[in-house]
């Protein structure tokens, strides 16, 4: 078990808040952290990694790692943290990037193995590409079997199918190591896939938690489907008016009334809902 009740005061966009955190995670949980930008899930991260302080309790399996006469430095605490820019060491290979942390030549080619970069083992960072890097940044990080990985955002800058591929491989190396996880994402799909529990982070407070399909499978009365999106505009054809709505990677045209689109602000977020229809799934060929 895993119990976290810190306290931080934080400089945000909206000027001074109070990162206040009270919650329990079982051991070999994977734990989604979401929320808007800034409301304090990066901060939350780093506390527990001890590279920020706070005030309050962190206790991991009955050790303390944190209290009002003690902190566990961050060498002690048994953590991976995998970041958004890969952080190697670019003047060692795949193999020695793992070997720095722990010389265990067993278990760093069983990493390599089980996500498929044995046969890049001896490759520098700079002759790799982004999903190559970021599964060594996570082979690395599970390098000490550790108790608690922390995965900021950690496939944001990579592409969709390259994304999925790495979702699967996490999850692979999540369950192999019975790890706890947890993750920031502000991706539903990601967040479902891989999340057994989902929690919402706002003005650095938790106001949601729960299983993934309660939290994101939004929709309000007979809806059947719900989706947020960013109104991107509104155009008037003929006698009709069409909004524009970005979702996800998509753009999607809908048609609306005039005395909606009188209501409508470009730049919005807004929920597009459906109802009485049945839809149509097809394979998307490429």
């Amino acid at each position: 078990m895993i119990k976290i009740d810190i306290q931080k005061e934080l400089h945000g966009s909206k000027g001074i808040m109070n990162l206040d955190i009270n919650l329990n995670i079982t051991q070999g949980d994977f734990v989604a952290l979401t929320g808007l930008s800034g409301s304090g899930k990066t901060t939350l991260l780093r506390i527990i990694a001890g590279l920020e302080n706070a005030k309050g309790k962190i206790e991991v399996q009955d050790e303390i790692w944190l209290d009002d006469k003690f902190e566990l430095p961050v060498q002690k605490r048994k953590i991976g943290f995998v970041f958004q820019d890969y952080a190697l060491f670019p003047n060692l290979n795949v193999q020695d990037n793992l070997l720095y942390v722990k010389k265990d030549k067993k278990l760093a080619s069983y990493l390599l193995e089980i996500t498929n970069l044995s046969e890049l083992k001896n490759r520098h960072p700079n002759s790799l590409s982004g999903g190559q890097k970021q599964r060594v940044s996570l082979c690395r990080a599970m390098m000490n079997k550790p108790d608690i990985l922390l995965l900021d955002e950690p496939l944001s800058a990579l592409d969709p199918s390259m994304r999925t591929k790495l979702q699967n491989e996490i999850l692979t190396l999540h369950k192999e190591f019975n790890t706890t996880t947890i993750m920031v994402s502000h991706d539903p799909s990601e967040i479902y896939r891989l999340a057994s529990r989902v929690i919402v982070l706002d003005d650095a407070k938790i106001i949601n938690d729960g299983e993934p399909n309660k939290i994101l499978l939004k929709t309000n009365g007979s809806q059947k489907f719900s989706f947020e999106g960013e109104l991107l505009d509104i155009k008037k054809v003929d006698v009709i008016y069409i909004a524009v709505i970005a979702i996800g990677q998509q753009l999607v045209e809908v048609v609306i009334s005039k005395d909606e689109a009188n209501l409508l602000d470009i730049g919005q977020t807004v929920r597009v809902g459906t109802k009485a229809f049945a839809p149509v799934i097809s394979q998307n060929k490429q």
